[in-house]
C-alpha cells in the first residue's frame, strides 16, 4: 500500500519536535498566500442551512467569470484533493496512468491506493497511447515549470485521438492566468482542469477547489461526491472573492515573492525553480539548513525523494522577511558559505 505524503504545513510535529509555541513558529513550508483578503461577512442562513442549489450556482457563475471558461460552469470541490482520488474513475480499463513527475505526490499515490498501473515520465515525449489519463501540474509544483498552453492543448487533441483524457492541475495558476486551459475546455471534452482557491486566496481552510471539464466528466466528479459536498459557507465566500480584484492580491504576491528571491539570492542560495508562492532553493545540504530553520522556529519543506530539494514559501510581511534574512545569516557563519 502507498504510503503516506508529506506535505508542507505541520506545524504542531515542529512544535513537538524542536519546541516553542505554534504562534512563535514561522511557516514557509507551504505554497500558500499569507495575505488573504478579508473575509466577507456572511448571512447566518449559509452556516444553518444545508447548501442548496442557488448559493452553488452563484459560485460556479462567479468561478467561471473569475476563470474564463466560457460556458462551462466549474463544479465546486471540497479540496481538489478530493477530485484527485476520483481519477481513476476517468481511465478506460486496461490502460496505464503517466504523470509528468515529480510533482505533487498525491496523483502516485491514488493510483497506487487503486492499483492503477501509472508511470512517473519525465517528458511529454514519454506519453504512448498505452496511456489512458496523463496529468500535468502547471505551473508545476515544486519545480515551477510551465508549458505554455499551445503545448498542453496540442497533447490534448493527440490523446482525445488515443480516447484518452489529459488532467491539468492550475493550483498554483492564479498568478499567472495567461497560462490557464480553462477557455479550452468548451473545445476539448477529454481536458479536465483543476483549481484550487486556498492557494491564491491564503485560505486553504476553507477546503475548496473547482473542476473545470465537459458535461459528461463533471458528472462523474459529481456522482462520486454526492450531494452537499461543498459547505454552504465555502460557498458563500467563494461567491464574494472571485468576484474581487484579484490584481490587487497578485500585486501583493507579487511583492512578497521578490522579497524572497532576494533574500535567498543574496545569501547565494541556488534557486532551481519557482512560482510567485514559493522558491525550490537547491543546495547539497538542503536537510541540513532546513534543520537549521527549526530550531530558530521557522518552517521550510524538503522532499524525501530528492534531499538536495528545500521549498520556501512566503512570509507575511517584513518582519518574516527579516527573521528569514537573519536565519540564513547565521547558518552563513556556522556554515562558512559565501554569498
Amino acid at each position: 500500500m502507498a504510503g503516506a505524503i508529506k506535505h508542507g504545513g505541520g506545524l504542531a510535529a515542529a512544535s513537538a519536535r524542536y519546541g516553542g509555541r505554534i504562534s512563535d513558529w514561522l511557516d514557509l513550508s507551504t505554497g500558500i498566500n499569507p495575505c488573504p483578503p478579508a473575509l466577507p461577512a456572511l448571512e447566518p442562513r449559509v452556516w444553518h442551512r444545508l447548501p442548496d442549489r442557488e448559493l452553488e450556482e452563484d459560485a460556479q457563475a462567479a468561478a467561471r467569470d473569475f476563470y474564463g471558461s466560457g460556458k462551462i460552469l466549474p463544479l465546486a470541490v471540497p479540496g481538489t484533493q478530493s477530485a484527485i482520488q476520483l481519477l481513476t474513475r476517468l481511465l478506460k480499463r486496461g490502460k496505464r496512468a503517466a504523470i509528468l513527475s515529480p510533482t505533487y505526490g498525491e496523483y502516485g499515490r491514488s493510483f497506487a491506493l487503486n492499483a492503477i498501473p501509472v508511470d512517473r515520465i519525465n517528458s511529454l515525449d514519454d506519453i504512448s497511447q498505452d496511456h489512458g489519463l496523463v496529468v500535468v501540474v502547471n505551473p508545476n509544483n515544486p519545480t515551477g515549470r510551465v508549458f505554455e498552453p499551445s503545448v498542453l492543448i496540442e497533447l490534448a487533441m493527440i490523446l482525445r485521438n488515443w480516447g484518452g483524457v489529459l488532467v491539468v492541475d492550475e493550483a498554483f495558476g492564479d498568478c499567472q492566468p495567461a497560462l490557464s486551459l480553462a477557455p479550452a475546455v468548451e473545445q476539448h471534452d477529454n481536458l479536465v482542469i483543476f483549481r484550487s482557491f486556498g492557494k491564491f486566496f491564503g485560505m486553504a481552510g476553507v477546503r475548496l477547489g473547482f473542476v473545470i471539464a465537459g458535461d459528461a466528466i463533471s458528472q462523474i466528479f459529481t456522482d462520486g461526491l454526492g450531494p452537499w459536498a461543498v459547505s454552504g459557507p465555502a460557498l458563500a465566500v467563494a461567491s464574494h472573492l472571485l468576484r474581487g480584484d484579484a490584481d490587487v492580491i497578485r500585486q501583493q504576491i507579487a511583492h512578497r515573492s521578490a522579497a524572497l528571491q532576494r533574500i535567498l539570492a543574496g545569501a547565494g542560495l541556488k534557486i532551481a525553480g519557482s512560482t510567485p508562492l514559493f522558491s525550490l532553493v537547491e543546495h547539497a545540504q538542503a536537510s541540513e539548513l532546513h534543520d537549521h530553520f527549526c530550531q530558530d522556529h521557522i518552517l521550510t519543506r524538503i522532499f524525501d525523494y530528492n534531499s538536495h530539494w528545500l521549498r520556501v514559501g512566503l512570509s507575511p510581511d517584513d518582519g518574516g522577511d527579516r527573521r528569514l534574512a537573519a536565519s540564513l545569516k547565521k547558518w552563513m557563519a556556522k556554515s562558512g558559505a559565501q554569498p
